[in-house]
């Protein structure tokens, strides 16, 4: 007899049964009987324990992983380094789908509580955005030449440029400022239910993209407006904000999963993210920069993300191989990592909330 913990803290008590030369294994947790080849239906939960063989059996401890999800019950034995790491690959996924109707629920909530009170509404997530380009336009509408020293096209074109890249930044702020108390905000979910906290990083980075994606469609807007055209390559947008967005969805992970045990993780991005706007390409190009700054600018992981949304809308040019590999790269290592490190994290966050 064994305990199986569960994520709630919780445990009930566990036992496993061998039958015949099969060696096919069945788990008694508690009351309820859960088969490898029998799904239960009678747990709405998110539950793992870990089983060993008898060593007299395999001559070697041998972890079996027993997960029940959703009333479904899977139990994966000998899956080898390689088989650990694709699950490990398809487990935001997989998670992300099994909760999709929580997620459309809480993501719901968060929008309309973002203008709650307020007459105007969403009059208000267009308004700011069509506001700030207007004051660009006033502000730097007689820049004649661009940051990258190459003539303006029209009166409006230094507007654009810098329009563009916060668009970028701001969405990369508006995440950085919250997810450090991200995890506090739900926090009698996290403690009292059977949460699925990792979704909260997925939850937040969609709220934000609501708003980045009505100013990225103002942007194009003014874009025709102002020249007369788009160019083609705006099609590849879609691509920059899947990869965008999974960075800022790792990144959000990572902190919310360090802002759960101090509070310093959030004064700590408040003082750093208004000096990222100086470090970031926003009001210059990295072209202008003399060697070898001109490289090591792409240390701000930012760089890439602004220089890579004015190539395809500004410019109407396809960015260098060398930087959307590398942006490509940044973006997936801080999707793996974030999550990499919250899973790690994740059996004492409710015990620091």
């Amino acid at each position: 007899m064994m305990l199986s913990p569960l994520r709630s803290g919780y445990a009930l008590p566990a036992r496993r049964e061998h039958h015949g030369d099969t060696n096919r294994q069945r788990l008694h947790l508690g009351s309820s009987e859960i088969c490898p080849n029998k799904p239960s239906h009678l747990w709405n939960l998110v539950a793992k324990s870990m089983i060993e063989k008898p060593e007299h059996q395999t001559g070697h401890s041998d972890a079996l992983l027993l997960h029940v999800v959703d009333g479904e019950s899977v139990i994966d034995g000998n899956l080898g380094p390689w088989g650990l790491f694709i699950r490990f690959l398809r487990a935001p996924f997989v998670s992300a789908y099994r909760h999709r109707d929580l997620i459309r629920v809480i993501l719901k909530r968060e929008l309309d509580e973002r203008f709650k009170g307020s007459q105007a509404g969403w009059v208000w997530a267009l308004l700011a955005p069509l506001l700030a380009l207007l004051t660009y336009t006033f502000a730097f509408g007689g820049s004649a030449v661009l940051p990258n020293k190459t003539a303006a096209k029209s009166a409006y074109d230094y507007s654009l440029f810098v329009f563009g890249g916060l668009i970028a930044f701001n969405f990369f702020a508006e995440m950085t400022y919250r997810a450090p108390s991200l995890l506090q905000e739900y926090a009698h979910f996290i403690k009292q239910t059977l949460f699925p906290a990792e979704m909260l990083a997925v939850i937040s980075t969609l709220r934000a993209s609501a708003y980045a994606g009505i100013g990225l469609a103002l942007m194009l807007v003014a874009q025709l407006a102002f020249t007369g055209s788009l160019s083609w390559t705006v099609i590849f947008l879609p691509l920059w904000a899947i990869s965008f967005m999974a960075f800022l969805v790792g990144l959000t992970w990572f902190l919310s999963a360090l802002g759960a045990f101090t509070r310093d993780v959030s004064y700590l991005m408040m003082t750093i993210a208004p000096l990222l706007l100086f470090a970031t390409p926003v009001f210059f190009s990295q072209e202008v920069l003399p060697p070898p700054m001109d490289v090591l600018i792409y240390a701000n992981v930012l760089t890439g993300f602004v220089e890579i949304v004015r190539d395809l809308v500004f410019f109407g040019r396809l960015p260098g191989l060398a930087v959307t590999a590398w942006t490509f790269f940044i973006s997936l290592a801080m999707f793996w990592f974030g999550y990499w490190f919250f899973n790690q994290n994740r059996a004492n966050i409710a015990d620091v909330l």
